[in-house]
């Protein structure tokens, strides 16, 4: 099924411009088709002018679906739906009288005009199934007076705001969440039973029907939250507004939609929802996490105080091959720090493992700061990856990247390069100098090299890549890892 870009770009003479303005339509117009107990298709249209491209559908959670198959991606030629042909030339909300019949159901059929700015730019085909057909509840007649309302600002241009449309964060209250309806005032005048249980659980024990609403939440909100401004002005149903009320051990969330037709304002639509269960999940979280990264912390601290030990007892032994043993343990449990302290600063158990390399390079710089000009660099991206992967092959690398400059340039200038390219499901590693190359006796399977063991263990038997060494094309080493990285 072809999305709302798809279709647009593809049939429609529409500006960018337009298309943000029907994509904030389409993020919010969930609310009107719950509010309708309709189905909405929007039509847009077609740049040669001979009808109208279906680019986005919604069914509505409030009552039974006009149509089950999708409509999106399908042509409607002028002269086959007459009310969206009116509603696009006459900019005015077309209503038929009498129902038109879909696979044996009785759906009443509406054209609402959209308009951008001063220009309309589709319609919205609204379509009621009428096989449930009785008379409505008071709910049910304050849903239909909403949405009338809310169908009158997409003519007018005023629905939706993009800069209102704010419906990122988990616990974003829907139209069977809670509904009430303010009248020019900010009073009160319809609350849905959800709405007024949702305050009972905030504090209320009064009526809230005829309350002033911001005045009300104010009074029930903990007195210790900082505001900008003041809960009675802020709902009090003049602005687009998102916010939420914590009070009585309970947390709200709480939308205003100002009801303006022609800019005169008439009253707010205003949705709520209990979110206390949301938020205290949310805070557990916070606190698992806040507790994964203060334990990455002191690890890492740990490693380092226990780096800094070794580093006093070589500064002791008199024996060169002793103090350069201790040295390279120094070495590798900084390696390890390195990947802890990254761990310590996010969120979840990745690593941004490009800022990884980087500080592995710049520890192969200490080491060869006794050579003569040697310089690193790296080439390429390892990505994000998971601390499982990431602490084995951040050793492997300082060993390689040890050896280069050690065994490969020796007392050589030279260059060391770290290269990475990711592909989906795999990361290919590369680490080259330019210095003398292998011996010609040289078997990295056979070596007894710590460091090519090590290498070797944590590359083959933990990570369950593959090693190649080589001579570098123009002199010096090239070795390669290919590494399998499942479900990243």
């Amino acid at each position: 099924m072809p999305s709302l870009n798809d279709v647009v770009h593809r049939y429609t003479d529409l500006t960018d411009a337009d298309l943000n303005w029907l994509h904030s339509l389409v993020a919010d117009w969930q609310l009107i088709a719950d509010l309708s107990f309709a189905d909405l298709v929007l039509w847009v249209p077609d740049q040669a002018g001979t009808g109208y491209w279906a680019a986005a559908q919604m069914r509505p959670t409030t009552g039974p679906t006009a149509y089950v198959e999708d409509l999106v991606g399908t042509f409607l030629a002028k002269g086959r739906r007459p009310l969206v042909d009116a509603a696009y030339a006459e900019g005015v909300i077309k209503r038929e009288g009498d129902p038109e019949w879909w696979d044996d159901v009785p759906v009443r059929v509406e054209a609402i005009p959209v308009r951008h700015r001063s220009r309309l730019i589709a319609v919205i085909g609204r379509h009621t199934n009428l096989v449930s057909v009785r008379t409505p509840s008071r709910l049910e007649l304050a849903y239909l007076e909403c949405a009338g309302e809310l169908a009158r600002l997409v003519v007018d241009g005023r629905f939706p705001r993009a800069r209102a449309t704010d419906m990122g964060r988990r616990g974003a209250p829907r139209v069977g969440d809670g509904m009430m309806r303010l009248d020019a005032e900010g009073i009160i005048r319809y609350a849905s039973p959800n709405a007024t249980s949702a305050y009972r659980r905030l504090g209320l024990s009064a009526d809230l029907v005829g309350q002033h609403l911001g005045r009300a939440t104010a009074a029930l909100a903990r007195r210790e939250e900082a505001r900008d401004e003041s809960l009675d002005v802020v709902l009090s149903g003049r602005r687009h507004v998102r916010t939420e009320v914590e009070g009585n051990g309970t947390v709200m969330t709480v939308r205003t939609i100002p009801l303006d037709p022609n800019g005169r304002h008439l009253g707010a639509l205003v949705l709520c929802r209990d979110v206390t269960e949301v938020r205290r999940r949310e805070r557990e979280l916070l606190t698992k996490d806040a507790t994964i990264r203060e334990i990455h912390h002191r690890v890492k601290n740990n490693l380092q105080t226990v780096a800094a030990l070794l580093r006093l007892q070589s500064r002791r032994i008199g024996l060169s091959e002793g103090r350069a043993a201790l040295n390279e343990a120094v070495r590798r449990v900084g390696t390890i720090a390195v990947v802890h302290e990254t761990l310590s600063q996010t969120v979840d158990d990745t690593v941004e493992f490009d800022d990884v390399a980087d500080r592995l390079l710049a520890m192969v710089g200490e080491v060869a700061a006794a050579e003569p000009s040697v310089r690193s660099k790296r080439t390429g991206h390892f990505g994000v990856l998971p601390a499982s992967i990431a602490t084995p092959l951040a050793m492997a690398l300082t060993e390689l990247l040890q050896n280069a400059v050690e065994h490969g340039l020796g007392e050589r200038r030279g260059v060391v390069e770290l290269g990475a390219t990711r592909r989906e499901g795999e990361l290919s590693v590369v680490i080259e100098d330019d210095g003398a190359g292998l011996p010609p006796d040289f078997d990295p399977e056979d070596s007894s090299h710590l460091g090519l063991q090590i290498v070797r263990t944590l590359v083959i038997g933990e990570l369950g890549g593959a090693i190649t060494t080589s001579e570098r094309p123009g002199g010096g080493t090239r070795v390669s890892l290919d590494l399998p990285l499942a479900g990243t």
